[in-house]
């Protein structure tokens, strides 16, 4: 079997592409920014001492972690529009994904919670810090700098995971895919190019929550730069003990 493959039948369509490119984007940093305001809300509800917002909480999480995606986006475009509720397919694309990202950055945030010691807790509270503050700095920024590479992967999961919003129309980039092939009919080359863009578009954004963590977290640069520089001193004091061995003579003890 052979094939031809024809990719500057695509050429006309690169705008197009771009396009579904940024809308992807769009879809992504608005999942992002939302989704981690209630995952940030949700974990602190869920260490709450009232009882019904932890049951709220944790109703709300197990909820959406135990039902599919495209289930939750369908709910919200086709199931609400049967009740009069109408609303254009990337807002309710928006919504499913900012609810899907606050429950699964909720967990993530609140095992990082967890993982923050009570004696520094309790040592925040006799220094007669307020409530506020201790929850700000000692446990959440504590708790944040630890799970961030996870938190991070789960975003750029959400951005992956967009896709799915092509069901309901949403024209981004794996829905562009899907009209451009219809169109020239060269489906391979299609989702060949729009595979590379969402592999372009992952380390893209690897490298900026990379930078933003960098800008973020002063500790971890302070520590990585201690850690160089006791690794070269102690490659340097190796070095010194090889050279002064080299030159002690050799002794030799007759009995």
């Amino acid at each position: 079997m052979q094939y031809d493959f024809n990719f500057a039948g695509l050429l006309p369509y690169w705008n197009t592409f771009l396009e579904g490119a940024l809308l992807t984007l769009e879809l992504t940093l608005a999942s992002t920014v939302l989704g981690l305001a209630i995952g940030i809300f949700c974990s602190i509800g869920s260490r709450s001492r009232y009882r019904w917002v932890n049951r709220a909480c944790a109703v709300y999480v197990e909820t959406i972690r135990n039902t599919p995606f495209l289930v939750q986006i369908f709910i919200f475009y086709f199931g609400l529009s049967s009740i009069g509720l109408q609303m254009p397919a990337a807002v309710a694309a928006v919504i499913a994904m900012v609810i899907n990202v606050g429950a699964y950055s909720s967990e993530i945030i609140r095992a990082g919670m967890d993982a923050i010691p009570k004696g520094q807790i309790e040592a925040a509270e006799c220094l007669g810090l307020s409530r506020p503050r201790i929850y700000w700095h000692v446990i959440m920024l504590p708790a944040f700098e630890k799970v961030y590479p996870a938190i991070t992967s789960q975003f750029i999961l959400m951005m992956l995971m967009s896709s799915i919003t092509s069901q309901i129309s949403t024209e981004e980039l794996t829905a562009v895919a899907n009209n451009v092939q219809s169109e020239t009919f060269l489906s391979l080359e299609s989702y060949i190019v729009v595979a590379a863009l969402y592999l372009l578009l992952a380390i893209v954004l690897r490298l900026l929550f990379w930078l933003a963590g960098q800008l973020l977290f002063r500790r971890q640069r302070v520590i990585a730069q201690a850690q160089r520089r006791s690794l070269s001193l102690g490659t340097a004091a190796a070095g010194k003990r090889k050279t002064v061995s080299r030159k002690l003579p050799a002794v030799t003890i007759r009995g």
